[in-house]
């Protein structure tokens, strides 16, 4: 079983080498052998600098090369460039059923809290999982840092990855508390690129991993694709590198296999994971709803929507497509389409579910990995690559697009369900979702929407707790801060009752 597994991974480039471990420059025989290899494949530009290089760079030059299968690339190329059509049938969308969805909005109090319940009793049984896909630099947030690092300006002065810790540190706490059981543990698993591992690993090891067990945070690395030129060549990054990029969060699924995190998973008896990505400051993390409702339903995979804001809102729309859950961005939809009421309720849109990119999986599913990844799709992204010149060896920084960076979606695999495994929760777009995309000033999903909205949230909360909440100024505009380590979604406040705060402020323990 293992070989067939191991074949698979190298067939589909995801084998990895032993890491630390210095490439050995190639024998006269195994440097022609991949000659040949990349020759039958027209794409041997990539070895026209080698007999200059030096003895280490052949070394990692050969490497990189030999975990690359170009046929491969080739074909994935190929079918990226020239999907194929299903021909001239027309495209059927459908919300999902009411049999797989539920929200919070409309949901009986005592559902929500039944599950709240039930995602207890699973954490408090170390059955659940943390995946956050952190591949991103905060380049267009000014800063060349992970983006987990990134410092959103709260009262505390906490990053990213120092809330979202927080968060599962505040989960196991209420597990314990719950079950009476001691060292409930939450793995968290960080999947860093290629640029952020680095960094990442030291910004956990300098904060001593936010007060969870070393052992308990496994941070590990997606994979990468060659960059491809527009007439289908591997690019070149220098005369040594090969020009590479991300494979985009799709590649979590080959990574899980890389990386024996799913080993890992399956060692301490994970079976329920919650995946999402790193930029939402509002992200419930391991959130024990998300969790009760996903396993009452039985289900492989469950995802988070919140309510479309409007028709023109430039978000991706979880639905059916054609019979099977999908993700159909907001371009593919006309505006008839994007504008229909629901019928059942005529106040709000027919088409609303906008994917927030917060997952959950059952393990048997992500056992199943090897049996469908090789049909994941790859898309194309147009892109300005550097790159070198191999007529005149010269390094070309072009100023409009002249290649391709492939990368795949996690939602890929989604229509590969069937429907009865597939659900989906609709939350409130303010308690759960704000989005850290552009630089400071924007006006919207930039830092300062960050802090606002976690500020607002936690007024909101001492309101509901019978507290008050006055600016220094005395207007009733700043919002306060309440640490995840006093209270993850609005629980355990009644000690502000009868209490007026002074904002801005934060909340960091009972006093």
């Amino acid at each position: 079983m293992t070989s067939t597994i191991n074949k698979i991974l190298d067939k589909l480039n995801l084998t990895s080498k032993d890491e630390g471990v210095p490439p050995k420059e190639p024998t006269e025989q195994e440097f022609k052998e991949l000659r040949e290899r990349y020759a039958k494949a027209n794409q041997d530009q990539v070895l026209t600098f080698y007999d200059e290089l030096s003895a280490a760079d052949k070394a990692g030059l050969y490497e990189r090369l030999s975990s690359i299968d170009p046929n491969y690339i080739n074909d994935i190329t190929q079918k990226a460039l020239k999907p194929q059509s299903s021909g001239k049938e027309e495209t059927k969308l459908e919300p999902l059923p009411e049999s797989a969805t539920a929200s919070i909005l409309d949901s009986k109090k005592e559902e929500i809290h039944s599950w709240y319940e039930s995602g207890l009793d699973l954490v408090a049984e170390g059955k659940v999982a943390v995946v956050l896909m952190a591949g991103g630099q905060g380049t267009r947030l000014g800063s060349s840092a992970p983006k987990g690092c990134f410092n959103i300006g709260l009262p505390s002065q906490k990053s990213l990855f120092e809330i979202q810790a927080q968060r599962i540190w505040k989960v196991q706490q209420l597990a314990e508390k719950k079950s009476g059981k001691k060292d409930v543990v939450i793995p968290w698993y960080v999947m860093t690129s290629g640029p952020t591992r680095g960094p990442t690993e030291q910004f956990f090891q300098e904060h001593r991993y936010f007060g969870l067990g070393k052992d308990d945070v496994v941070i590990f690395e997606q994979g990468v694709l060659p960059c491809i030129s527009n007439e289908g060549k591997i690019l070149l990054e220098s005369k040594s590198k090969v020009a590479v990029a991300p494979d985009g969060n799709g590649g979590l699924y080959q990574a899980l296999l890389i990386s024996n995190v799913r080993t890992d998973m399956r060692k301490r008896g994970i079976q329920h994971i919650h995946a999402y990505c790193v930029d939402n400051c509002l992200v419930k993390v391991a959130d024990p709803v998300f969790l009760g409702f996903s396993a009452s339903k039985d289900v492989d995979i469950a995802t988070k929507v919140v309510r479309k804001r409007s028709a023109k809102e430039s978000v991706g729309l979880i639905l059916l497509k054609n019979g099977k859950p999908d993700v159909v961005e907001y371009s593919e939809i006309d505006s008839a389409t994007a504008e229909a009421k629901d019928p059942k309720q005529p106040d709000i849109l027919k088409f609303r579910a906008a994917n927030i990119v917060n997952h959950y999986y059952s393990f048997r599913f992500l056992e199943s990995i090897e049996s469908w990844a090789h049909d994941l799709p790859h898309h194309v992204a147009r892109k300005k690559i550097p790159y070198v010149d191999t007529e005149k060896g010269e390094t070309i920084k072009p100023d409009k697009p002249n290649g391709i960076k492939l990368e795949q979606f996690v939602f890929d695999v989604f229509p590969m369900l069937d429907l009865k495994r597939f659900a989906s929760m609709e939350v409130k777009r303010e308690d759960e979702f704000s989005p850290l995309k552009n630089a400071k000033g924007t006006g919207e999903d930039d830092s300062d929407t960050s802090k606002k909205d976690i500020l607002d949230q936690g007024k909101r909360w001492i309101y509901n707790s019978g507290g008050t909440v006055v600016s220094e100024s005395g207007a009733d505009e700043a919002g306060v801060e309440v640490s995840p380590l006093i209270s993850y979604g609005g629980e355990g406040l009644e000690f502000l009752k009868d209490r007026t705060i002074k904002a801005p402020a934060v909340i960091e323990k009972e006093e």
